[in-house]
């Protein structure tokens, strides 16, 4: 899609974040120097246009627009939504950055990588946001592994119980515990299609 053919929002999230980068992250020693800032794979999905947003600081997927709901803009800052897709449920941050103009600013984002060091170039970060956009509308990538924030910092902090739901959605003979995941190297495979 060339960028007269992208929409104007995805075009106004780009040029926002180059200009933070040149603003608010001057001197902030987390940029990897090798990444610029770039929105790649958006499309329509469920009344939103759904893609990744590369930064040198960031690769988040990003939801924008008002949703088939349309309540987007009465949402706070900070506050989270679940979406359902192929590959499971994935849990978004409401954000604001006023100068988007849509939606009050208001718009949803789910961390992938933070910092970006492992990066070493443009090319290789485009090709994993182009392949975590195939792999999360594809059936065969659900895994039991949680994405919402809360079980993840339980599991983290270790000394939270595992919840009711926790158990219920992670059932022990659908293969490893969220900790043997943690503890195993993934392949580069399971890092872009979720793993098997």
């Amino acid at each position: 899609m060339s960028r007269a053919e992208r929409p104007v929002e995805v075009l106004r999230l780009e040029g926002l974040f180059r200009h933070i980068e040149k603003s608010r992250m001057v001197g902030v020693p987390i940029l990897n120097p090798a990444l610029r800032v770039q929105a790649v794979g958006f499309r329509p999905w469920n009344g939103y246009q759904l893609g990744v947003l590369i930064t040198p600081w960031f690769m988040n997927l990003i939801l924008l627009g008002e949703g088939e709901d349309g309540r987007l803009a009465e949402r706070r800052p900070g506050e989270k939504i679940s979406h359902a897709f192929p590959s499971g449920l994935y849990e978004f941050i409401v954000a604001e950055e006023p100068a988007l103009a849509h939606n009050q600013g208001r718009y949803q984002a789910c961390s992938l990588f933070s910092p970006m060091q492992p990066f070493d170039s443009q090319e290789l970060a485009v090709a994993t946001a182009g392949e975590i956009m195939r792999g999360m509308m594809r059936e065969e990538n659900r895994s039991g592994v949680s994405t919402h924030s809360r079980e993840i910092a339980e599991a983290w902090g270790g000394d939270a119980p595992v919840t009711e739901a926790m158990a219920e959605t992670t059932p022990s003979d659908e293969g490893p515990t969220l900790s043997e995941r943690l503890e195993t190297p993934l392949t580069r495979r399971e890092l872009l299609t979720g793993l098997s």
